[in-house]
């Protein structure tokens, strides 16, 4: 398990110029999130605030892998990930989000970033995830090979063809 204490910046205590920092995270990163979807992955993270008039600039650049399930063959698989963030951070009463603004109560001034980390990996994560053209588990591939094929011969022989498909198919054929 990681200690998720050190995502958490004081910003009332930053200094006027541009503060970086830079995080790797392990799988006890994704452990200790609750209700986090990902359990593993080597990233690494590098964070520039910057203390403006009236709010706090903070961008990320994020890069490393995460481990997702492969949609075909159910094994898991490595997804190399990039992605860069920005969220503006202003104090104010409550802790709230209005549209990409985040607040963080002026009294306590601490913002835990640990979940906005996490949020920018499972966005850069491809909606498909699919190993490499041969990579996949054989033995799932055949299995799901065979059922494609014995499912798509039966819907052909069993279903009459709509007729509008059939006129669509004809601007298809080229002479």
């Amino acid at each position: 398990m990681c200690s998720l204490e050190r995502f958490k910046i004081n910003l009332k205590s930053l200094a006027e110029e541009v503060t970086t920092l830079e995080y790797d995270l392990d799988n006890g990163f994704f452990e200790s999130l609750d209700g986090s979807d990902l359990n593993s992955g080597s990233v690494h993270v590098s964070v520039s605030i910057r203390k403006a008039t009236g709010f706090f600039e903070l961008l990320y650049h994020t890069e490393g892998t995460v481990t997702v399930t492969c949609d075909r063959c159910l094994d898991d698989m490595d997804q190399p990930i990039e992605t860069d963030s920005r969220f503006v951070v202003k104090l104010g009463t409550v802790n709230s989000e209005e549209g990409d603004v985040i607040i963080v109560d002026e009294d306590e001034g601490i913002i835990d970033t640990s979940w906005l980390i996490y949020e920018s990996i499972v966005l850069a994560i491809p909606i498909k995830h699919v190993h490499a053209p041969g990579k996949c588990n054989p033995a799932m591939s055949q299995v799901l090979e065979e059922l494609s094929a014995d499912r798509s011969s039966d819907e052909e022989s069993t279903q009459p063809v709509d007729p509008r498909w059939s006129k669509l198919a004809e601007l298809n054929i080229k002479d």
